[in-house]
């Protein structure tokens, strides 16, 4: 056995071992984060957010020190330059660079190139995009949002245009224009002349009826094709349940037939996509034009599916419900289905039928000038969890959302402005925050209110629908439509009815103290009880003493002959000794 001094130099030095590994991972973490990261990690998915902020955070600086006031510019000619002359010289110069926005495009080839000549070209023009991005970039009056720059996820997106007779982008129906991205459907016409793209405005229950007639007017006069669906009501109707959204009463009310303005079930949005894409192939097989078309690529790949089958690929934004649509259309759970964006990694096939192929792509965020990282964190698309401003990101949601549909959907009151603020102002992230931490009881650690909890759960329910918002198309603005004017009428509507019910019960309901003085009139009839009033025992004479209070001598103060309400004290000067006579 050996000594007890050999065991303890054994164990001081595998402590010293265990420190000095510990160490170096620190040293070394960046490197070895940098050497094993994932092939396909997403923009969406980075750990410590480096590629989704490291432009923003340049570009923030970079402005910082040149304009210290950012409220306040000075033009080269000495002129002011207010925030709202700003925002409209910036939407200038991005119409002017609308061009250059685009998507990167996968390179031609052949199936006689080899693999490394295939990745070296499919990484020249990769890289060249990047540089197009990079000269726009560093233009002062433009802000590129955080867009993917991970090319094995773009090589996910062009194999799934290559591969689909119809392109399906699945937008959200809140906010379609937000998250369609126009230059892809150019890069799918220029794959081949006869692919077309179709707009599949999801989630469209969570719109009233009237909202999606001037969605439909808009887009029938864009010449954009179109579907309305809902992902989640047509997986609850296969289960068998019923949704209640805030808009039931009133969809039922204005349900239409008109295929434009209707929500599309599964069976009829499986029939319209078959239908759109077997009319392509029919026009690419009669036009006799298939050398760069979906079916020569499916020959050079392999045959994957039939001949006579036909595929639908999906595309968009990260978490607006592809995956979700496919399992309702599948029928059953075959891709993964989270809040979190970003979590389809590789595009999959599925054989719905003979004549019917279903084809998803990863969610990619596309390279875009109409959004701020905040709009894009409370919009769903980045995730929640990683952001790092939460005040910028919540004040989105209260732009958007008016002041008494919040304080009804969580039964709270918010802060009134200041009698000096303009009174129609959105409320505050801050007010937002800390008035629903008071009612839900969120405190920190600190004792001060949990403003991250409250973010995170006021996020969540603007994402899910809990708080009701959308955005009516360019052009069409009308008071009518708008949220908070639905929600005033609805709730006027349900205070009449019940105004109405309480008036109608109370014309044949007698008043209760004629009812208390029957029963108790019975009651004294039948020898139930006896006619004696309780007497009220007086208390206690120790009890009723009261401890006579000292006054206090104020003497020393006078009034105020000023009128302000202010007590005056009585100063008394010594006189100034003159010294002897």
């Amino acid at each position: 056995m050996p000594p007890k001094n050999e065991k303890t130099k054994l164990g001081r030095a595998l402590v010293r071992q265990h420190n000095q590994l510990i160490q170096q991972t620190k040293e070394k973490g960046i490197m070895y984060r940098k050497m094993h990261k994932k092939v396909l990690e997403s923009v969406t998915e980075v750990s410590d957010i480096d590629a989704v902020i490291e432009q923003a955070d340049e570009a923030d600086r970079l402005f910082s020190l040149n304009n210290p006031n950012p409220n306040l510019l000075i033009d080269l000619d000495g002129s002011e330059i207010t925030p709202e002359k700003r925002r409209e010289l910036q939407r200038k110069e991005e119409s002017l660079h609308a061009g250059s926005l685009q998507v990167p495009r996968r390179p031609p080839w052949t199936p006689e190139m080899s693999v490394e000549e295939l990745d070296d070209n499919e990484r020249q023009a990769f890289l060249v995009w990047r540089r197009s991005l990079a000269r726009l970039e560093e233009n002062d009056k433009l802000v590129l949002t955080p867009f993917e720059k991970n090319l094995d996820i773009w090589r996910q997106l062009w194999r799934v245009v290559e591969r689909s007779d119809l392109l399906v982008m699945v937008v959200d129906a809140r906010d379609p224009l937000f998250y369609r991205c126009p230059d892809l459907e150019v890069y799918a016409r220029e794959v081949d002349k006869h692919k077309r793209t179709m707009l599949l405005v999801n989630k469209a229950d969570l719109l009233p009826v009237s909202v999606r007639e001037k969605w439909a007017q808009y887009f029938r006069s864009q010449e954009i094709l179109f579907v309305f669906w809902s992902a989640k009501a047509a997986s609850a109707a296969m289960e068998g349940k019923q949704l209640s959204s805030l808009w039931s009463t009133e969809n039922c009310q204005q349900s239409s037939e008109d295929p434009d303005t209707k929500v599309y079930g599964r069976d009829e949005l499986l029939a319209r996509l078959q239908s759109e894409a077997e009319e392509i192939v029919k026009l690419r097989r009669n036009s006799g034009s298939s050398s760069i078309g979906s079916s020569n690529i499916r020959s050079q790949i392999g045959s994957m599916s039939p001949s006579t089958s036909v595929v639908v690929g999906f595309v968009g934004y990260p978490n607006v419900g592809k995956s979700s649509t496919i399992n309702a259309l599948v029928g059953q759970k075959k891709t993964g289905v989270t809040s979190t964006p970003g979590k389809t990694k590789h595009f999959q096939t599925l054989i719905i039928s003979d004549e019917l192929t279903l084809c998803d792509c990863p969610g990619l965020v596309f390279p875009s000038f109409s959004s701020s990282r905040h709009e894009m964190i409370a919009c769903g698309v980045l995730p929640i969890d990683r952001m790092t401003e939460r005040r910028e990101a919540v004040q989105v949601v209260a732009d958007r959302v008016p002041r008494h549909v919040i304080e009804k959907v969580y039964n709270i009151d918010l802060p009134k402005p200041k009698s000096y603020e303009l009174q129609s102002r959105p409320p505050l992230a801050a007010e937002l925050m800390r008035a629903y931490c008071a009612s839900r009881g969120y405190v920190a650690s600190s004792g001060l209110p949990d403003e991250t909890r409250a973010a995170r759960q006021l996020l969540r329910d603007y994402i899910d629908g809990k708080l009701p918002h959308y955005e009516l198309p360019p052009g069409m603005k009308d008071a009518k439509d708008d949220v908070g004017h639905i929600l005033s009428e609805q709730h006027e509507s349900d205070s009449s009815d019940m105004e109405t019910l309480s008036d109608s019960d109370g014309e044949n309901v007698p008043e209760i103290d004629h009812v208390l003085e029957d029963l108790n009139s019975f009651d004294i009839a039948n020898g139930l009880s006896t006619n004696k009033k309780a007497v009220k025992k007086p208390k206690a004479a120790h009890k009723q003493h009261k401890k006579p209070q000292r006054k206090k001598d104020r003497t020393w103060r006078v009034g105020n002959d000023g009128g302000d309400g202010m007590p005056v004290a009585r100063v008394h000067q010594k006189p100034v000794n003159t010294g002897p006579d």
